[in-house]
Parts: structure tokens; C-alpha cells; sequence
């Protein structure tokens, strides 16, 4: 600005016009004014009030748990209220439509699941889009699927597995979280490359789901780690394979399904932070650092891990591209697996 200021003045000086160089020193002020205002100085400020995190789903749930570990530790950090709104309903459609038409200023986020990139192909009358109306921060945790059959099942790994069902058409069913969820979908894609016939047997929830094939009603579920990981240590359960590319630090001993040969087969329970789209990208990037901070924390670490989930933490850039690779990904496992959208 000084240089700028002194070039002009100089200029202006040579052809003998003092009143304009006077006058460009009190334009170039009042620009630096509006800048300090309106950019920097604007940001770090923020936030002046309350922040509201919005949770799309009941209180209780690992998505309401991470937000509202986030929401403590950023009053901690910014001495300001961070607190959680819970809309819980439409798998959780209502609450993301709300945030995607909540004003751009930074004072409304959404903390949503892998739902998010699932629930645009499985249901017709969506009134957000996933790519369009949102300003990606980060994943803050995540967790794979895991296959899980009763102790009793006549299968102790994934190719026996894959074997009896095979041998079985129509025989054996398998239970997920609900029709349309993160485990419906990971069964399909399974199915599709194994080449399977399982009969899907929707939940209301993980754990209804779960605790059918505890109870033996249901001898196989596509389930998130986080919701079975005590019980398959307990063995009432067993885990055949999980839907990550490695092997979970949770569950060092059940394998990838990679390792048994099926490629491709990722899918993930994530919890990710989004704000409306147009959002100042100096807030998007002070929620990133942020939250990056807070997840690399021993004691938040230790908190996630204790809800079956592993700290992950990606840019806003690679968060943004990752959601518009699993829309994609997502839409085409939904149209082979030939389920029919909601209207």
C-alpha cells in the first residue's frame, strides 16, 4: 500500500497535481480502512455470537456425540457458545435442508454422516444438493462396516462365507441399519461383487439390527463398526471382514475384505462438518485448522475411540472431492443393486 501510495503521489507530483495525489492518498486510506474491516480484521473477530451446530439426527448418536464434542472444545477455544440443534428426521434430509438455506455468515454448520452423499440417488424430492449448496470443512471421524454373522453361523471367514451363500440362493438374509443407510449399502455393493443372493432385512437403527442376529433372528448384518465392535469382542458376534483398506486399530484381528480378494469394497460411517455454501472461506479455513487441532487432542482422540471411531481429519479441498466422488460412486451401486428411489 505505502509503494502504491508513493508511486501515485510521485506521478502526480511530476505533472503538478497535488490536489489528486491528495485525493488518492484519502481513497487508498479508506480502502485500507474497509479491508481491515471487512477482512482480516472481520475474521478475527469471529465468532461475535452464539454458533449453532446442527446435528440432522436424535440426541444420543454418534453423529450428536462428535458435535457435541466439537461444540465444547470450540467454546473452550473461541470463548463463545457452540450449541447443538437436533432436527431428527428424514434420515436425516430435514436437518442438512435446513443448513443448506441457513444464511452464508458463518453462525450455522451441519455435522453430517455418510448419508449425506448416499440419500441424493436414493431419494427423488431432495431439497439440497450435496455438491452445490454446501462449503466443506473437514471429516472429523470415521469407521468402516464390518460384516458380522451369529457365533453359530457355519462360516469363519469370508470366503467360506461367500461359499455357502453361493451354494444357498435366496437361503440366508442379512440385516443393515435401515433401507437406504451407509450398512444397506455396503451389503449391496458386496453382494454385487461377490455375486450373491442375500435378502436384505431392513432395520430401524443399528442396534435393532444388530441385536437381531445377537439374538440369532438374523444370522448376517452389514453393520458400522462403531455399533459392534464391544460385542464382537465379547464374541457374541463374529467378524468376518471389514470395509476399510486397512485393518481398524479397533479390530486388529478381522481382516479387510481386500485381503480376502474383493477389491473396492470401501465404504465408511463418517461424521463431516459442512457450511452453507458461499460461506467465507477464511471461516471454512479457521473451522479446519480448528477442528484439527482439537481431533489431535489425546483426550478427544481417546473420546472418538471409545465410540468405535478413528480420527480422520481432511482438507476442505479433499473433503470437497471426496463428496462428489461418493455421490458418483454411490448413485451407480444404487442403480445396479436396482433400488428404487423414495419418492
Amino acid at each position: 500500500m505505502t509503494n502504491s501510495l508513493a508511486q501515485y503521489t510521485e506521478a502526480n507530483r511530476t505533472r503538478g497535481t497535488t490536489m489528486i495525489a491528495r485525493r488518492a492518498f484519502l481513497s487508498l486510506s479508506a480502502a485500507a480502512f474497509i479491508e481491515t474491516v471487512s477482512g482480516p480484521g472481520w475474521s478475527q473477530s469471529y465468532p461475535a455470537r452464539p454458533v449453532r451446530i446442527i446435528v440432522p439426527y436424535a440426541p444420543g448418536g454418534p453423529n450428536d456425540a462428535v458435535a457435541r464434542i466439537i461444540a465444547a472444545k470450540l467454546s473452550e477455544r473461541w470463548a463463545q457458545a457452540f450449541y447443538v440443534e437436533n432436527i431428527p428426521a428424514g434420515a436425516g434430509n430435514v436437518g442438512t435442508a435446513v443448513a443448506a438455506r441457513a444464511p452464508a455468515d458463518g453462525y450455522s454448520v451441519v455435522i453430517v454422516t455418510s448419508s449425506f452423499w448416499l440419500n441424493p440417488s436414493f431419494y427423488a424430492k431432495l431439497r439440497y444438493d450435496p455438491v452445490k449448496d454446501f462449503a466443506p470443512v473437514t471429516v472429523i471421524a470415521a469407521a468402516p462396516h464390518v460384516l458380522i454373522v451369529h457365533p453359530s453361523f457355519p462360516a469363519n471367514n469370508l470366503k467360506e462365507f461367500v461359499a455357502l451363500v453361493r451354494a444357498n440362493p435366496g437361503k440366508y438374509s442379512y440385516a443393515s441399519a435401515g433401507t437406504g443407510q451407509s450398512s444397506h449399502l455396503a451389503g449391496e455393493l458386496f453382494k454385487l461383487a461377490a455375486g450373491l443372493d442375500l435378502v436384505h432385512v431392513p432395520f430401524n437403527g443399528a442396534s435393532p439390527a444388530m441385536m437381531s442376529v445377537v439374538g440369532g433372528h438374523v444370522p448376517i448384518a452389514f453393520i458400522s463398526l462403531p455399533a459392534a465392535v464391544t460385542f464382537i469382542k465379547k464374541g457374541k458376534l463374529r467378524g468376518l471382514a471389514i470395509t476399510s483398506n486397512a485393518r481398524s486399530k479397533l479390530l486388529p484381528e478381522v481382516p479387510t475384505m481386500a485381503e480376502a480378494g474383493y477389491e473396492e469394497q470401501e465404504s465408511i460411517f463418517m461424521q463431516g462438518v459442512l457450511f452453507p455454501a458461499g460461506t467465507s472461506q477464511d471461516i471454512v479455513a479457521r473451522w479446519y485448522r480448528e477442528i484439527a487441532d482439537i481431533v489431535a487432542l489425546t483426550e478427544v482422540r481417546d473420546r472418538l475411540t471409545s465410540l468405535g471411531l478413528e480420527p480422520v481429519v481432511n482438507t476442505p479441498a479433499s473433503f470437497a472431492a471426496q463428496i462428489q466422488s461418493e455421490v458418483a460412486r454411490w448413485s451407480k451401486v444404487i442403480r445396479d443393486a436396482r433400488i428404487k428411489p423414495v419418492d
